[in-house]
């Protein structure tokens, strides 16, 4: 069956109004809020959201007090092995099985799409923190999950503008060979080309890659100004530690990182990350509200936390805020009245939900500290400017989405 995207965004917003205003009083499922934790935990993602990202979101269940409406809120936990099919399976079976509401987490995007698909046809609900591809709430939109903390289009107008502004014109483009980095391939390229840049050769790695000698090699024989770093994770530690070795920036070309953690800075060091320009969504001492969460989380897990981890928390607080106010853990209901509520929090600043599903809030681009300039282990950035949320996303006018009205 074909739907009208017009007709097909109006009934999903008239059902879910419907069900938020008829449901005020209504019963809790099954006597209690399930919510699935779902992320890399032992792999190429897990220090950016991994083990640390369960302990934020257990922190937000605690809280509220560990209950909503009157009834408990139980968490469930699961390595998805950064498989699409690991990670569709665990949620087939939690919702199957175990009654799950909410699927929280997620990093790699090929996870994360297949896990929006299985929620379509379940009719759950996901909020999707990790994942950075664009595409979540483009093409593959679906009225069953969100995406909070970044995606690639910020992370293009932001770092490589940025980048071209101060004279990298070339570019050559390092790229995972997943839905990730396909997206922000796409999305730097659009940007540079529109700023007058122009990308003169790229390759696509596998996920993940410890080996990036041939790459590298690649890059340096491009002569390109820039080489993009489009991966992430290990991937981009593992390339900017070899780029090192093989002396790429020595003969005039410069790394851009387009997807740059925390906890990657942390353990490269500044010596070898200083000077560094990227695009952050939050970062732990931006404010007091940041550094007072951010010295909380620290207690718990012994390091900062990662924009992800940050995320993980202010999603799900917003999650239960909203249960708690429409009375109901019904997907739609919640969505609903999550999409009805500001975000505003030590997170997220001029945030809203939007009819695509994208969590819009402002974004930061931000400097790596020098040696000289730091003055503590997790000292790392300095924020430089601010891209206002509604000109760090992709425009509604340009989305692909089955949900806006077009």
């Amino acid at each position: 069956m074909t739907f009208n995207r017009k007709t097909l965004a109006s009934s999903i917003a008239l059902a879910a109004a419907t069900l938020v205003a008829g449901n005020a009083q209504a019963q809790m499922s099954d006597d209690a809020v399930r919510i699935g934790y779902l992320a890399d935990m032992s792999g190429t993602y897990r220090d950016l959201a991994g083990p640390g990202g369960l302990e934020a979101l257990k922190m937000a269940v605690e809280d509220v007090g560990g209950e909503v409406n009157g009834v408990p809120i139980e968490v469930f936990s699961a390595d998805d092995r950064n498989s699409a099919d690991v990670g569709a399976n665990t949620v087939r079976g939690w919702v199957d099985q175990e009654n799950v509401d909410l699927v929280a987490g997620m990093v790699a995007s090929s996870v994360s799409i297949a896990v929006s698909k299985v929620l379509e046809e379940a009719g759950g609900l996901a909020i999707i923190s990790g994942s950075a591809a664009s595409s979540i709430t483009n093409e593959h939109c679906t009225p069953n999950h969100l995406h909070w903390v970044y995606d690639t289009y910020p992370l293009a107008n932001g770092t490589a503008k940025a980048v071209v502004d101060q004279g990298g014109e070339t570019w050559f483009m390092l790229t995972a060979d997943y839905a990730f980095g396909h997206a922000l391939e796409a999305d730097v390229t659009a940007v540079v080309e529109a700023n007058g840049g122009e990308i003169v050769g790229g390759v696509r790695h596998p996920f993940p890659t410890s080996d990036f000698s041939s790459y590298i090699l690649q890059a340096q024989g491009s002569g390109a100004d820039i080489v993009g770093l489009a991966n992430a994770g290990s991937d981009t530690v593992n390339a900017i530690k070899t780029a090192s070795q093989f002396g790429l920036t020595q003969t005039g070309q410069q790394l851009a990182g387009l997807l740059i953690f925390l906890n990657d800075v942390h353990a490269m060091g500044l010596e070898a990350t200083q000077g560094l320009l990227l695009t952050t969504g939050w970062y732990w001492d931006m404010d007091e509200a940041s550094r007072e969460w951010a010295e909380r989380y620290f207690e718990r897990v012994g390091r900062m936390p990662t924009m992800v981890q940050a995320g993980v928390y202010s999603s799900t607080m917003h999650y239960l805020n909203a249960v708690e106010a429409a009375g109901t853990d019904e997907a739609q209901a919640v969505r609903a009245q999550m999409a009805a509520t500001p975000v505003e929090d030590f997170f997220a600043r001029n945030g809203r939900i939007r009819e695509d599903g994208r969590m819009v809030h402002d974004m930061y681009l931000a400097e790596v500290k020098s040696p000289d300039e730091s003055t503590g282990e997790w000292d790392l950035y300095e924020i430089k400017s601010t891209i206002p949320a509604e000109e760090a996303y992709r425009p509604l006018a340009e989305s692909q989405c089955k949900l806006v009205q077009n």
